[in-house]
């Protein structure tokens, strides 16, 4: 069965009347004359076969298939105007929303996003920070950067930032570490990942000694309290060079342990938009040890 061939000037009339519900009100929104809204309306009642308004003594209501028929025009009008307004200086803009763990943002993203800015105008980014948990569907994201060793379920992950782990810690608490056997009985600061520091001592050859202390959920949390001498720290060096270089914290030993990367995601029902490959290809090119583009 053909569709009736319907007139946009009816259907914006009608949008604008049922959302109003007053045909002065929206004559005046769109510019027209209440006659001439009037005239649109019925003309596209004409061509529906069914009428839309109930005239009241005073305003209008929606007959039942007004009722079915503006959600539907409302919405589309504003999915129409929401993709106009991505048109700035006559270019489209592509609007990416990125969930980013924390201690990334800080550490590494936030100081590079000019350059990023500068090559890529018309994709404007929406950045949500995380403890490292994120739902992609659920937090509506179109990417995620999170860290791990990239096996997500559904997921499609690209490695953008290689990160091994040291201890750090205070300058004056590494004064009293010679060897690592010296953190026995020392504060070690841990995530909620427990195995970490297991791992580090695995590498050093020595055995782990019992872990106790607080848990944190952030490694910018375990690094403010490992700066103000409260225990030793195990952290991604590279999201910490800052700290690192102004001597807030310090490397008393050079062993590093790689515990996972820094990945970016995405779902793998979600095909990979111009601006999302831009953004990826744009993070590997940062670093010589990520995956290729």
């Amino acid at each position: 069965m053909d569709r009736p061939q319907l007139p946009l000037n009816g259907l914006r009339a009608f949008e604008a009347a049922a959302r109003h519900l007053n045909f002065t009100r929206a004559a005046l929104e769109l510019c027209v004359s209440q006659a001439a809204l009037s005239h649109q309306i019925k003309g596209l009642e004409a061509r529906l076969g069914f009428v839309l308004f109930r005239r009241l003594p005073r305003g209008v209501a929606l007959t039942d298939e007004g009722a079915a028929l503006f959600p539907v025009l409302n919405e589309a009008f504003d999915r129409i105007g929401a993709t106009l307004d991505r048109f700035v200086g006559g270019r489209f803009h592509e609007v990416l929303t990125v969930g980013v763990v924390a201690t990334f943002a800080t550490g590494w993203l936030l100081p590079r996003l000019p350059a990023f800015g500068a090559l890529h105008p018309a994709v404007d980014l929406r950045l949500l920070t995380n403890n490292n948990r994120l739902d992609l569907a659920g937090d509506g994201l179109d990417l995620g950067i999170r860290f791990g060793d990239g096996d997500w379920q559904g997921v499609a992950a690209a490695r953008v930032l290689r990160a091994p782990f040291a201890p750090v810690c205070a300058p004056a608490l590494a004064r009293r570490l010679r060897t690592p056997t010296d953190l026995a009985g020392l504060p070690l600061l841990r995530s909620y990942r427990a195995d970490e520091w297991t791992r580090w001592f695995a590498v050093a050859g020595l055995p782990p000694p019992p872990v106790r202390g607080p848990v944190f959920d952030s490694s910018l949390a375990i690094a403010a309290a490992a700066a103000t001498g409260a225990g030793v720290a195990l952290l991604p060096l590279r999201m910490f060079e800052a700290d690192l270089a102004a001597e807030r914290l310090v490397r008393p030993f050079d062993i590093e342990v790689d515990v996972g990367s820094y990945w970016l995601t995405r779902l793998r029902s979600r095909a990979e938009t111009p601006g999302m490959r831009a953004f990826r290809e744009w993070l590997q090119a940062t670093d010589p040890d990520a995956d290729p583009a």
